[in-house]
């Protein structure tokens, strides 16, 4: 099957269209309180890699309806206006992710350079995340 867009050409365009913060300049952000970094990968990935201190865990497949205040799912955070900067593990998910929150019109919104996999390869700070306990 031949697709008329693939993954790689719809990065390219998402990466046209975003802003990237460099790995320096996300450090500098990290703790500025008008700056959420907003982690978008799976559970299991943050479980099993950690995060970056403080982040807010918005996993990709709730973001849109975590951000619109429309939506039953509305998270508040998502509209105190602060700076939003989104990662996942290599920067694919969360490029795409920014460029669909810019569509909807969250203003300062972007990406983390490299994700997640930059950061820990940086040596930059992180931080485990607990299982929660399964209920019986």
């Amino acid at each position: 099957m031949k697709l008329k867009v693939g993954y790689e050409e719809l990065i390219a365009r998402a990466m046209a269209e975003i802003e990237t913060v460099p790995l320096e300049k996300a450090q500098d952000l990290l703790g500025d309180p008008d700056t959420v970094f907003v982690d978008i990968r799976d559970i299991r990935e943050l479980e099993r890699e950690g995060m970056i201190p403080n982040a807010l865990h918005a996993p990709r497949g709730m973001l849109e309806f975590w951000v619109d205040p429309e939506s039953p799912y509305f998270k508040p955070i998502f509209g105190e206006g602060k700076r939003l900067v989104l990662y996942c593990a290599s920067a694919w998910r969360s490029a795409l992710a920014t460029e669909t929150l810019q569509k909807m019109g969250v203003p300062k919104v972007s990406h983390l350079e490299g994700g997640f996999s930059a950061w820990k390869k940086a040596q930059l700070p992180t931080v485990d995340k607990t299982s929660k306990p399964h209920s019986a």
